[in-house]
């Protein structure tokens, strides 16, 4: 394991990563974004509003919320030993350990251990559907691949979690790939997760979207706005005004 300590910003937190591991990308930081912007007023109004975050890697999400909702109650969820024991330090690290908890569960074994016990729901579940790619026989490979690929737990189990989850009239944010949105909105429905927001990502103006936000209510009803795309970065590269913006800069 080979380890660093990174400076993230949303007042001076940081964040402990192991570099052959797996690192966190702007689709976390535009998640939780997306989900602190995307609570409804309701629930914002409750003290102490709880959040669980399913599959939360090294915990950035959680450590992000903390900052933009100030007063929440985060859980993170992560299957995977070391990186679950990397979020909790980094919650030690900064401070956190009264409003972030850090628990080592596959999701597709929750049961009923979180019924009904939180108002929103983030996830970011595996990309690639099971059975896409080959598996490395390498430990430590297929370790990094579970990030990636669906395994034990895909979609649906994901949204079944988060619907088991949440108390009435709970909310959802997802961040996904547009390639997979179909699969997504069907689970939706299935899981009685109604999808009632989409938001498209794309890196550059003109470009095809390469991220999706979703947002769902717990027995919602059939209505889904879409919005307007979000785009990534300038012709320079540079991010854009929105982007600085989601990572408070």
């Amino acid at each position: 394991m080979s380890e660093r300590i990174d400076e993230i910003g949303f007042g001076g937190l940081r964040l402990i990563q192991d570099p052959d591991d797996f690192c966190y990308g702007i689709d976390a930081v535009i998640l939780a974004d997306h989900a602190a912007r995307g609570v409804s007023k309701e629930l914002l109004k409750k003290d102490g509003l709880s959040i669980a975050d399913l599959g939360t890697g090294n915990g950035i999400v959680p450590l992000v919320l903390s900052h933009k909702i100030p007063g929440c109650q985060i859980t993170g969820i992560e299957m995977d030993e070391g990186r679950a024991a990397l979020a909790e330090r980094s919650v030690l690290l900064n401070g956190l350990g009264e409003r972030i908890r850090i628990v080592n569960r596959d999701i597709s074994v929750l049961g009923d251990t979180f019924e009904g016990q939180f108002d929103v729901v983030t996830m970011n579940p595996p990309y690639f559907k099971k059975g896409s790619g080959m598996i490395s026989s390498d430990p430590e490979k297929a370790s990094r691949m579970t990030a990636r690929h669906e395994t034990t737990a895909g979609i649906e189990e994901f949204l079944a979690a988060a619907y088991r989850m949440l108390r009435p009239k709970g909310e959802a944010f997802l961040v996904h790939r547009p390639s997979r949105l179909a699969d997504i909105i069907c689970a939706g429905r299935k899981t009685h997760m109604e999808p009632k927001e989409l938001r498209l990502v794309c890196p550059h103006e003109g470009r095809e979207a390469n991220i999706c936000l979703l947002k769902f209510a717990k027995d919602g009803g059939p209505e889904m706005k879409v919005l307007p795309q979000l785009v990534v970065r300038n012709e320079d590269g540079s991010y854009t005004n929105e982007i600085n913006i989601a990572y408070e800069r």
